[in-house]
């Protein structure tokens, strides 16, 4: 693994957990947020950050800087990145392996690239580019996909990997999205998790799915499939002690039940580990 921490088995904070982390009485191993909800210059949302990184360290996730887009990398957004980064020192940052807009104009959803050399070239310079503006490597997750480009080369994970190896940056690993996009898209998802080097990969990502019945959709609604958690037991096979992190962002339940989640990924991490000594 690269130098990243690893702080355990975390939550995505959404705003209904707010009034725990307000009353002092929430508890976790560390929280993740999604980034442009605190890029602010100030306001309860800051005050409510403070006050959660003083239970628990933190992350950041975004969802649109845009990598794989052919506008120019957003100055301003990443000016107010910087300042949030400043203020919070956060256990790293993350972004997708996708695109979002195209001439300021945002889609307000992940939409996947053609997995093409030239594609490669390109996202891995706007990442270094972003990693020297904030001065740490960053984390790349793959989206979910619902459609694969006639143009495509070579298959999503080795895609992936290349661009983490050109870029130098880390791999977040949505197992869900692995999952749903093998679903959608007749992949197996073991030949992914296999197909991804080892040492970037730095945090995973468990959610829920909706079923539509023509597809799979990553609506982060539901609690965590046991399909998926079983492929999450792959992934601690192949990659190890890794951070996760439980993705709730619809049919939010309680602080409670997310956190037992969280520990339901602790578990099977230890259980996983203990019969297979070599992965530890």
């Amino acid at each position: 693994m690269l130098d990243f921490p690893n702080p355990g088995h975390g939550i995505g904070l959404r705003p209904p957990h707010f009034a725990k982390i307000l009353s002092g009485s929430a508890r976790a191993d560390w929280f993740e947020v999604i980034s442009e909800n605190y890029m602010i210059p100030g306001g309860r949302p800051l005050r409510i950050l403070d006050k959660a990184r003083e239970i628990a360290p933190i992350a950041l996730h975004g969802v649109s800087m845009n990598l794989g887009g052919c506008d120019p990398l957003c100055d301003d957004y990443l000016a107010k990145l910087e300042s949030l980064v400043r203020r919070i020192d956060p256990l790293w940052v993350s972004d997708h392996l996708c695109w979002v807009a195209v001439d300021g104009h945002y889609a307000h959803d992940l939409l996947p690239l053609p997995y093409t050399d030239e594609a490669i070239v390109h996202l891995s310079e706007r990442i270094r580019r972003v990693q020297e503006r904030l001065g740490c490597r960053i984390l790349i997750e793959n989206v979910s996909s619902y459609l694969t480009y006639r143009c495509s080369r070579m298959p999503e994970w080795e895609f992936l990997s290349a661009v983490a190896e050109e870029s130098d940056c880390g791999i977040l690993l949505d197992v869900n999205n692995v999952y749903v996009s093998a679903c959608n898209l007749g992949f197996d998802p073991i030949d992914y998790l296999r197909g991804v080097p080892a040492r970037r990969v730095s945090q995973f990502h468990l959610a829920g799915h909706s079923d539509v019945g023509t597809h799979l959709v990553d609506t982060h609604d539901h609690p965590v499939c046991p399909e998926v958690w079983n492929l999450y037991r792959e992934a601690v096979r192949l990659f190890g002690r890794v951070p996760s992190l439980i993705e709730r962002d619809d049919n939010i339940p309680s602080f409670e039940e997310v956190l037992a989640e969280a520990g339901k990924a602790r578990a099977i991490e230890a259980e996983v580990l203990d019969a297979s000594p070599i992965a530890a």
